[in-house]
């Protein structure tokens, strides 16, 4: 009996060949029907391509054939255009030669109108030439003669009258400036309201009563002999009720002298120690007023834009007169006076007012620089950075240079009215105040000097020297060197006492 399996793969294995050889067949017959309809839709497309092909070159014949058909229309058109432009352009010509025959006849009349012209016009000048003639010999006087002269009295008539004419007009110019100056001053001073001050060399003390008097005096007047020595003052203890009078004509040094006399009273203690101490903190605070005098004035003048150094230096001038009139006060004045004046004139008051305010400031050095104020105070406003303006009116506000500008012909006005008010000033005063400095002056020349006091209006001098330079000895020959140098120098009544103080001190600590 055959095997069973086998018999099975047998069948499969047939079953297989049958299926493989009918696929094949199948395959084959499919791609000879897929070529057949290749070829055939390809001999379609040929076909139908060709049409196309033909379509299209009839298209493009009859495209071409309308466009040179159109643009031979178009060249004819334009043919027949420029057969009429040249038409026109012939007539136009021949219109042109026509006009130039005409304009050549004109110009022949024209010419031969200007001939005859001529022709009349040197006849006309032959005849008046003729005419002329008879005249001069019929006046007998020549007509350029003639004319000279009567040119000369034209002259001199016009330069006459225009002479006249200038005078009038000077005169009433003059007189009607000096009319609207007086008006504008007038008013600058109506609106201006300023107090009648005037500095004095005295202060007053008061005392809580008569006792105070013996404390301030010390033992054997040590202490008032300290106080005089260490501030530079005169301290008049006299018979005034409850007051003590401090004299000096330095103001500086007299307000720093009442504000320690002031501290001592109140204090109680008063001895030389204390006198010393009380003597650096009024000095101190001096110079704190000095620096508030200085921006309340900006304040009252109402300016900013000040440089700090300047500020101090305005506020110096608070204790510094001239001729008894408060210099600080004399510039817040000025400053409102050249803003009024240049406000009653129409022009800006800012920089009038800023030029006035600072015209003074080089009184604040005078002491140190020798020199006129305003020039000093040209410098300083330079230095400072103030502009080109405010420094040539502060420099000629006194005509120390020739002012150039209306603001610094503002400034000698203002300050002009600020020291011509009544009240303002004090010659005596000034003068009185000028000896006692150069006093000072005189003796601080000498070797040796710590410090120079004029005292008892200017009758005596006392003279703090350096008691490591000055001995005891050479103290005498200095008073006496000092005394004859006032002598040859100064003029004073009466006579002047030279008193030199030689002190020495020996400090030491233990520690």
């Amino acid at each position: 009996m055959e095997n069973p399996l086998l018999v099975t793969a047998l069948i499969a294995i047939s079953v297989g060949l049958v299926a493989f050889f009918s696929g094949r067949e199948v395959h084959r017959r499919r791609t000879r029907e897929a070529t057949q309809a290749a070829e055939k839709v390809l001999s379609e497309a040929r076909i139908e391509a060709q049409r196309t092909l033909s379509r299209a070159e009839e298209d493009a014949r009859a495209l071409a054939e309308s466009y040179r058909e159109r643009e031979i229309e178009g060249l004819e058109h334009r043919r027949v255009e420029v057969s009429s432009l040249e038409d026109r352009l012939e007539q136009r010509e021949s219109t042109l030669e026509q006009r130039a025959a005409n304009l050549a006849q004109r110009e022949e009349r024209i010419l031969s109108k200007e001939e005859e012209a001529a022709a009349i016009q040197r006849d006309a000048e032959s005849m008046r030439e003729e005419a002329r003639g008879n005249l001069e010999r019929l006046a007998g006087f020549d007509a350029s003669a003639a004319k000279d002269e009567l040119l000369q009295k034209v002259e001199d008539e016009g330069r006459r009258e225009a002479m006249v004419l200038m005078r009038d007009l000077e005169m009433k110019a003059r007189e009607e400036a000096d009319r609207r100056a007086r008006r504008v001053l007038a008013t600058a001073v109506q609106r201006l309201a300023a107090e009648v001050v005037s500095s004095t060399t005295v202060s007053l003390v008061v005392l809580p009563s008569d006792d105070m008097k013996g404390r301030i005096i010390g033992r054997d007047g040590r202490n008032i002999r300290t106080f005089e020595a260490v501030t530079g003052v005169n301290l008049i203890v006299d018979d005034t009720p409850e007051a003590v009078s401090v004299s000096t004509f330095d103001p500086v040094r007299r307000e720093v002298a009442r504000i320690t006399l002031e501290r001592l009273v109140e204090d109680g203690r008063i001895h030389p120690a204390s006198i010393e101490e009380n003597y650096e903190k009024a000095r101190d605070q001096v110079e704190q007023s000095v620096r508030d005098a200085g921006e309340w004035a900006l304040l009252e003048v109402g300016m900013s834009r000040v440089h700090p150094e300047l500020v101090t230096l305005l506020g110096r001038l608070k204790y510094r007169t001239s001729y008894g009139q408060n210099v600080l006060n004399h510039l817040v004045e000025a400053a409102q006076i050249a803003a009024m004046l240049a406000a009653e004139l129409g022009i800006d008051p800012d920089e009038a007012k800023r030029a006035a305010f600072l015209h003074d400031i080089g009184k604040a050095v005078t002491h140190e620089v020798g020199g006129s104020h305003a020039l000093i105070g040209a410098e300083i406003a330079r230095r400072f950075g103030e502009d080109a303006g405010i420094v040539h009116a502060i420099e000629a506000h006194h005509n120390e240079v020739e002012p150039r500008t209306l603001t610094a012909v503002l400034v000698q006005a203002a300050d002009a009215v600020s020291a011509a008010r009544p009240g303002a000033r004090r010659e005596a005063l000034e003068s009185y105040v000028r000896r006692l400095e150069q006093l000072e002056k005189i003796a601080s020349s000498f070797e040796g000097v710590d410090r120079v006091f004029a005292m008892q209006a200017g009758r005596e001098v006392r003279v703090v020297v350096d008691p490591g330079e000055v001995d005891d000895l050479s103290s005498a020959d200095l008073a006496r060197r000092i005394a004859r140098k006032l002598e040859d120098e100064l003029q004073y009544p009466g006579q002047i006492e030279v008193t030199v103080i030689r002190e020495y001190r020996a400090r030491d600590y233990a520690r």
